[in-house]
């Protein structure tokens, strides 16, 4: 199969990369593979000894730093430091997300875990980080995208899922609010003239460990569904992909949403994705940045 690789990825010597939930699956590979082009790479992550671990197997030039997305303290302690030690930051790739079967849950700011972590922890960090990102040449944010979004609607009335939860549902209305506010956000960036990139990526049906983890509480029966699914999708080396082209190839315009070609988006060569019409849709792009903005109490833009 041939298309894109990660053999055109240029060097990316001089450049400091943030690469949040670093440790595993698709940010573990996206991690390696911009330390092996010569990146500085920060690895966020919640769990340090496993990030310890993932940075001993990447080698390079890589350090370590605790974040919880689900926890807007973290998310603020974080990025101050971050700041501080690192004026100018290249490339932020919000890449770290949870799936969750189950009872609803919440995080210490009470709002729903899956918005939480996949969307909203990514807002306020994108956001306390975007003078760090203005500072370097052709700084670059990453959104992690996901098929599901398509399929998902946001009731602005029942953001957290307070009423008749689902958690597939639940999954997806969190995919969908990151791929609005990747999109929103490169609307703003235009219209200030800021000289950063917001692009967006999926990884169609890819192998990582979300999914197993979310079934081990469903016993032996849900770990066969989880694992025979899996067999089903693309290794987490090719589903990374999307959004290794979308961080590091030259040229790519705010706005731009890779993905997988083949089968309905499942897998394949890396081409342009398509948004949902929610997802596209201005109106819902300034009403979701509102909530970000009131529910985080970080502003920007």
């Amino acid at each position: 199969m041939t298309g894109w690789s990660t053999d055109r990825i240029p060097d990316q010597h001089g450049r400091v990369a943030v690469v949040t939930g670093a440790n595993s699956g698709l940010g573990l590979v996206t991690a390696t593979e911009l330390a092996r082009h010569g990146a500085h790479v920060v690895l966020a992550v919640r769990n340090t000894l496993a990030g310890a671990e993932a940075a001993r197997r990447i080698g390079g030039d890589v350090e370590v730093r605790e974040l919880d997305l689900a926890c807007l303290a973290s998310v603020r302690a974080f990025a101050a430091k971050l700041a501080g030690d690192h004026p100018a930051i290249d490339l932020l790739v919000n890449n770290a997300g949870v799936v969750l079967l189950g009872p609803r849950r919440t995080c210490a700011d009470g709002f729903e875990l899956h918005l939480a972590t996949n969307m909203l922890g990514h807002f306020a960090l994108t956001g306390l980080l975007l003078g760090n990102l203005a500072a370097a040449r052709e700084a670059r944010v990453v959104s992690l995208s996901s098929i599901t979004h398509r399929s998902a609607h946001l009731d602005f009335a029942d953001l957290m899922f307070e009423r008749d939860y689902r958690a597939a549902a639940a999954y997806g209305r969190s995919k969908l609010a990151t791929t609005i506010f990747g999109v929103e956000l490169d609307r703003r960036l235009r219209a200030a003239g800021a000289p950063i990139v917001s692009a967006l990526a999926h990884p169609g049906l890819t192998r990582t460990n979300l999914t197993p983890r979310a079934w081990e509480h469903r016993g032996r029966f849900g770990r066969m569904i989880a694992w025979g699914g899996l067999l089903a999708t693309q290794p987490v080396e090719r589903g990374a992909l999307p959004q290794l082209r979308a961080a590091t190839e030259p040229g790519v315009r705010g706005g731009q949403f890779f993905g997988p070609s083949g089968l309905w988006e499942t897998r394949g060569r890396v081409t342009e994705a398509r948004l949902s019409r929610e997802a596209a849709d201005p109106a819902v792009g300034t009403r979701l940045w509102a909530a970000a903005e009131d529910l985080t109490g970080v502003t920007y833009l």
